[in-house]
């Protein structure tokens, strides 16, 4: 199988795999006992949470477990709303090409009285800074950005809206869920109050994530019950997953440069071979995108029958957000950037990994090629674009 459906989630790594091993049965005891077992994970526990930490350019105490990315949004932006509704500012700035734990939570804060501006974004997906500075009013509380969209792959202005938000007096969040582990970021060089991240995307565990909240920046509880994090995330902490979070987050950091480097020649070698279908269109933007993201739309097909012949083929492929995998509607993202609802339901995703390799690329370029015109030559929408009957919507 040629897994590029990196973006969904991915394989985890053996360093991952080994870090958590021990923790299993060797280093067993509740980290919040005060017996000597308890204490053994308790000091795994904080160790884990330094190199987090590092990781992120924070310190270990704004670093916050979670269940995953999706878990972190949701804390992250009812923590900031909570904040703001204290001081009787209850507006929220995002964008429309967030994932759904963002958009989702903040469409449950305006049955709560908050009123939410979701921003434009261009053709290639990305947020204007100076639509968000322009969008900032008295009653702002949060601007929320993804740092790099999950569909699409571009990656947001994230240094000039932490500035614009820092200097305005406005708490950034950023879902980060994406960028983790694969671009650098500095959270306190970027001006962010909190941050998300889930450690599948960079080959850790499923089922764990962490929230980045900068200091004096208090959380609200989502889960009551317990002492655990701070007395902000109740529940025993699942210390296997966050020594193998902690292990995948520092290889891949450590790695970076040399990933990227790799993947971007990848990336670039897949979109040029795409390119070569007509009427394909790539999205996202073209160099200011994650490494290991391509993101293509073809007219005259549907995105489903073309994954289905491609895992025929061996390649694991998606069409969009893997959370959005049953939905038979159309992108948001895709829509959001322009694309007409014909258009995005041709789409489909291959994101990549350190694994991928020259010759994987270049099958999956003539498979997708060769799967394209077959289902191009069944269509009656493309005779009728062939014959002239319809226009072309991607010249």
């Amino acid at each position: 199988m040629i897994y590029l459906d990196n973006a969904a989630t991915t394989k985890m790594s053996r360093t991952a795999v080994t870090a958590m091993l021990p923790y299993f049965d060797g280093v067993c005891g509740n980290p919040s006992s005060l017996h000597s077992a308890g204490q053994a994970a308790a000091e795994a526990l904080t160790d884990a949470r330094e190199r987090i930490a590092a990781c992120l350019g924070c310190t270990a105490k704004e670093i916050t477990f979670t269940s995953g990315g999706s878990e972190a949004d949701n804390q992250a932006i009812r923590s900031a709303a909570a904040i703001g509704a204290r001081k009787g500012k209850k507006h929220i700035i995002s964008t429309k090409i967030e994932h759904h734990a963002v958009l989702h939570t903040l469409k449950a804060l305006e049955k709560e009285g908050f009123s939410v501006t979701l921003l434009d974004v261009d053709e290639n997906g990305l947020v204007d800074p100076r639509q968000v500075e322009t969008a900032i009013t008295e009653d702002t509380c949060l601007v929320t950005v993804m740092f790099a969209n999950n569909e699409i792959g571009t990656i947001e202005p994230i240094a000039e809206i932490g500035a614009i938000c820092r200097r305005k007096g406005v708490l950034f969040h950023t879902d980060a869920v994406q960028a983790a582990g694969h671009l650098h970021i500095d959270a306190a060089e970027l001006n962010i109050d909190l941050l998300s991240l889930s450690a599948h995307k960079f080959h850790g565990p499923k089922g764990i994530g962490a929230l980045y909240a900068r200091k004096g920046v208090p959380l609200a509880t989502l889960i009551e019950g317990g002492a655990q994090e701070r007395g902000k995330r109740a529940g025993t902490e699942n210390l296997p997953a966050i020594m193998g979070m902690a292990a995948a987050l520092e290889e891949a950091c450590a790695s970076m440069e040399k990933n990227a480097k790799k993947l971007t020649l990848l990336r670039d070698r897949l979109i040029d071979g795409l390119s070569e279908i007509p009427h394909s269109i790539l999205n996202g933007d073209r160099t200011r995108r994650l490494p290991g993201n391509v993101n293509f739309c073809f007219e005259g097909i549907e995105g489903e029958s073309l994954l289905l012949l491609l895992d025929d083929k061996g390649i694991a492929a998606s069409s969009g957000s893997a959370c959005t995998s049953g939905s038979l509607d159309p992108s948001h993202v895709l829509l959001a950037i322009g694309r007409v609802h014909d258009i995005a339901h041709g789409s489909l995703r291959l994101t990549l990994s350190e694994e991928t390799t020259q010759e994987e690329i270049d099958f999956t370029i003539a498979a997708v090629k060769e799967v394209v015109g077959y289902l191009r030559n069944m269509s009656p929408v493309w005779r009728d674009l062939q014959s002239g009957k319809r226009d072309y919507i991607i010249k």
